[in-house]
Formats: C-alpha cells, structure tokens, sequence
C-alpha cells in the first residue's frame, strides 16, 4: 500500500464532474478520481473549515463513530473494477476490534479529512490508473 495525500480538489458545477487528486505521500504519482458534486462541496468545506448549525453527513458519520467509541484507523482504496474505483474504511472498535466497511472513495476521503486518517491506496490500483493514464 503507498500512503497518499489530498493533493487537490477539481470542482466543475457546470459539468457535474469534480475530481480529487491523491498525491503520493513520498513520490510524484497521483491518482485522480472523479467523484459527485455533494461529496466534493463536503471535502471542500471542511478543509475551508465551514461550520453548520447543523451536521451534515459526513459529520454525522463521525459523529456516530466517536459516540460509539471508535476511531478511525485509516482509509484505503483497494480496486479498480469496471472503471470504478472502490474503497474500505478501517474502523477500530473500544475494545481495539478492527471493523472494515466497503466505501466509496468520496465517501471514505471526506471522512478522513474530518478524522485526519490517513489515506492509502494498494499499489496495482494506483498501477492501473497509471496505465489508463498513458493510453
């Protein structure tokens, strides 16, 4: 797995198309994934540090893991099926049992803002979205 880091966030309201770029953490790779409007306005604003009155998904999501005495322990994308990229998030429990959810990437990045979890992603799909790259 190579640790990456948010690089930037693409936010196109006309085409409905906003990307976020991973940056390897200690290299030059990036990966890119398109993700939705709601989802990259939620990274966005937390990273601009935008309060509500009242939570929004995201938040909640945190929310609920922080009630429930858990934390996050990190976020990985680990596929790359049909152009679709996939993603788990690594919880560990009070008791220190590890719980793995399937995710979205989107979903699971703008968690790790809010948790400051790093983000990983597995080497053959960073490999495969660099060979998409080069076509």
């Amino acid at each position: 797995m190579i640790e990456m880091e948010l690089n930037k966030i693409i936010i196109d309201e006309k085409r409905q198309e906003q990307i976020i770029v991973l940056k390897e953490k200690t290299g030059e790779r990036m990966l890119p994934i398109i993700i939705g409007f709601a989802e990259a306005s939620s990274i966005k604003m937390n990273l601009s540090q935008i309060k509500f009155p009242r939570p929004m998904t995201h938040d909640l999501l945190k929310s609920v893991i922080d009630s429930l005495g858990a934390r996050v322990e990190k976020i990985v994308v680990d596929a790359l099926l049909s152009n679709t990229f996939h993603a788990k998030i690594f919880l560990v429990s009070k008791d220190n049992t590890q719980v793995i959810i399937d995710s979205r990437p989107s979903d699971s990045i703008a968690l790790a803002v809010r948790t400051k979890s790093p983000i990983f992603v597995e080497d053959d799909v960073l490999n495969k979205a660099q060979a998409f790259k080069n076509l």
